[in-house]
C-alpha cells in the first residue's frame, strides 16, 4: 500500500505544485489504484509517474471546487483511449454525476467503459466495503460540502506456523488449508491439532485518512482516529488562524493539533498555497512538528510506503522509491 501525491497545491496550478490529486496504490492488495480528487492536469502528472489511467478503478471526490475536479473529463477520456474497459466507480457529493455527464456530453466524448456513480448523502456514512477494505466519509467545514474519507484495511489473517506443524508431524497439503481456515484437525494417531495453536496472531490492517478542504472541525477526529496516515490540508501557516477561518481552510498548526488528538502515526500536509514556495513550504512542517513530530509537507510525485503494524509519532517519515514494473 502506497500513497502517491500527483498534485499538492491549492487553488491554481503553480510552477512546482499542481492542484490536488492523490493516488492510493493498492497493487499488491487489489491490483488497482484509487484516486482521491483530480484537479486540472492530473493526467499530465500521471505521465510523469508509473500510474496508468486504466489501473484506476475508483475515484473519490472530496468536493466540487475546480482545483479538485477540473481534471476529470480529460482523465476519463484518456482512460478510454488507452484501452480501459473495466467499469469505473466515482464517489462524491451530489452534483458530481451531472458535472461529469455534462462535460462528456458537450464534448461528445464516448467512453469504452461504464461509470457507476455514487453520490453521497450530505451526512456521509459508509461509502464502500469489500472483503479487504472499508471506506467511510464524513462532512467537513468548507465553503461547499466537502468530505473526508477514512480507508480501513481489514485485519490480515495470522500466518500458518509451518515450523510448528512440521514438528507435530502434520504433512503439507490439504490439512494446512483446513487449519488456516480455522478448522481443527485430527491426525491418524488420534492427536488433535487445534487451529488456534498453529495460526499466528492476526495483523492489524492499516488506516488512511484523506481530507478535503476544511476548517478545523470535530468530524476530523473520528475520521482520523488511530490512522496510520492522515493527509490534511495546510493552506495557511502559523499565526494565520484568522485568515484560515475566514477562507474556510486550515493552518499547519491546526492540522498538527488534529493529528495529536486523533493519535495518528504520520501527518502529511498538502494543499499548499503558492505563497509558500521552496523552503518556505518546509516551514509549515517545522511549525507543525512542535506539536506533532512526524509531520511532512508533501511535494508532487512523493511516494510513501504505508507499513503494516501500529505507527508511532516518534518514527521519521521516509520516502519510498517506486517500482515501475508493477504497472
Amino acid at each position: 500500500m502506497q500513497l502517491e501525491f500527483l498534485g499538492t497545491g491549492a487553488g491554481v496550478p503553480a510552477r512546482y505544485r499542481n492542484v490536488t490529486s492523490i493516488a492510493l496504490r493498492l497493487l499488491e492488495e487489489l491490483n488497482s489504484v484509487w484516486l482521491f480528487d483530480a484537479g486540472e492536469g492530473t493526467q499530465h502528472q500521471m505521465l510523469r509517474s508509473t500510474i496508468r489511467p486504466r489501473k484506476v478503478d475508483k475515484i473519490f471526490i472530496t468536493h466540487l471546487h475546480g482545483d479538485h475536479i477540473f481534471g476529470l473529463p480529460g482523465l476519463l477520456s484518456s482512460r478510454s483511449f488507452q484501452g480501459g474497459q473495466t467499469p469505473l466507480d466515482v464517489y462524491g457529493p451530489r452534483g458530481i454525476k451531472n458535472y461529469i455527464e455534462t462535460s462528456l456530453r458537450l464534448s461528445q466524448s464516448h467512453l469504452t467503459y461504464r461509470i457507476n456513480f455514487h453520490e453521497l448523502p450530505d451526512a456521509g456514512g459508509l461509502v464502500f466495503e469489500n472483503e479487504k477494505f472499508k471506506v467511510t466519509a464524513l462532512p467537513l467545514d468548507h465553503k461547499i460540502l466537502s468530505f473526508g474519507y477514512r480507508i480501513v484495511e481489514k485485519d490480515h489473517e495470522g500466518e500458518l506456523l509451518v515450523d510448528k506443524l512440521k514438528t507435530l508431524g502434520v504433512p503439507a497439503g490439504p490439512l494446512y488449508g483446513q487449519l488456516k481456515r480455522g478448522n481443527d484437525v485430527t491426525m491418524p494417531d488420534g492427536l488433535v491439532i487445534l487451529a488456534a495453536d498453529v495460526v499466528g496472531t492476526p495483523k492489524q490492517g492499516r488506516i488512511v485518512t484523506i481530507l478535503g478542504d476544511t476548517r478545523k472541525t470535530a468530524n476530523i477526529v473520528p475520521l482520523a482516529q488511530d490512522a496510520s496516515v492522515l493527509v490534511h490540508e495546510s493552506t495557511y501557516g502559523k499565526g494565520e488562524g484568522k485568515l484560515a477561518r475566514a477562507y474556510m481552510h486550515s493552518t499547519s498548526m491546526q492540522a498538527a493539533e488534529m493529528a495529536q488528538t486523533a493519535n495518528v502515526g504520520r501527518l502529511f500536509l498538502t494543499h499548499i498555497s503558492a505563497r509558500y514556495a521552496g523552503r518556505q513550504a518546509n516551514e509549515l512542517a517545522y511549525q507543525a512538528q512542535s506539536t506533532f513530530l512526524n509531520t511532512r509537507v508533501v511535494n508532487d510525485f512523493d511516494v510513501f510506503e504505508i507499513p503494516m503494524g501500529p505507527q508511532t509519532n516518534s518514527k521519521p517519515i521516509k520516502l519510498t522509491p517506486v517500482d515501475d514494473t508493477d504497472e
